[in-house]
């Protein structure tokens, strides 16, 4: 596992999982049900900031280890780079992007509300292996550049939520990643 860093709007922690995690991940992700992801910006019955589908990973027994081990994660980022007041994760988020449906996610932030917390830290895991898809880059804009995060398998992406960012297109294959939101009380 190599060390986390800082790439410009975003930290990248490459192999921040091994292949043995991310397998768990995926086959656990993969049996759920998933749902086409809609946001309110749809036009003509189609949403045009994101086609996705997507599925929740709830906190229970079976996935005690994840949610164990992404907190730690979030927990080492958080006193290294962000030293935000943080009091908790919402549920993980398994999202599939597939070519064959033209799935992306344009320019959004992430920062909202959930039971009352803001969110306050992002996290993006990468569980495709890069070669198996083209396109589907996870992008921050920050003034008029555009950094592009790494698309290593088992990386984790973290920036605050209130960041720019989008997911490009899929041109080929299928691109699957975990996210989550470290939430805290508001911003002072």
């Amino acid at each position: 596992m190599s060390a986390p860093v800082v790439q410009g709007p975003f930290v990248a922690w490459e192999n921040a999982l091994s292949a043995a995690e991310v397998d768990a991940i995926t086959a656990y992700g993969d049996a759920l049900v998933h749902k086409k992801a809609e946001l309110a910006e749809k036009r003509d019955d189609i949403d045009h900031v994101r086609i996705t589908r997507l599925a929740w990973i709830e906190h229970n027994a079976q996935t005690e280890q994840i949610y164990t081990r992404l907190a730690g994660i979030v927990q080492h980022l958080n006193t290294h780079f962000y030293r935000f007041a943080l009091t908790g994760m919402e549920n993980l988020q398994y999202a599939i992007y597939d070519a064959d449906g033209g799935g992306h996610y344009d320019w959004h932030i992430d920062f909202g509300h959930t039971n009352h917390k803001p969110r306050k830290i992002s996290l993006s895991v990468q569980l495709s292996d890069p070669a198996e898809y083209e396109g589907c880059d996870l992008q921050f804009r920050i003034d008029s550049k555009i950094e592009t995060a790494p698309r290593t398998r088992g990386s984790v992406i973290a920036f605050p939520s209130f960041f720019l960012h989008r997911v490009t297109p899929v041109t080929a294959g299928v691109r699957k990643s975990l996210v989550l939101w470290a939430t805290g009380p508001e911003f002072r």
